[in-house]
């Protein structure tokens, strides 16, 4: 039985991918305090807090020079 903070995988994990961004990637992009485990956490659908899923968008923008939404990398609210 599934547990209802596990959400299974985001589409961030398949755009990361598809970027070929590792998680460390996002990490050092970040200005802010966004550890591996978030990242992880994340991209294997472990529901996170929006103050995380905002620091992790943020991230993944500045990795990859694109303007995703928090609808493009999270498939929940």
């Amino acid at each position: 039985m599934q547990s209802e903070r596990e959400l299974g995988p985001q589409p961030i994990d398949q755009i990361m991918t598809e970027l070929d961004l590792e998680n460390h990637d996002l990490v050092a992009a970040s200005t802010e305090q966004l550890t591996h485990k978030m990242v992880m956490k994340a991209r294997r659908g472990r529901f996170i807090s929006m103050n995380i899923r905002l620091k992790i968008q943020r991230a993944i923008n500045k990795a990859s020079g694109n303007e995703y939404k928090l609808h493009d990398l999270f498939n929940y609210h």
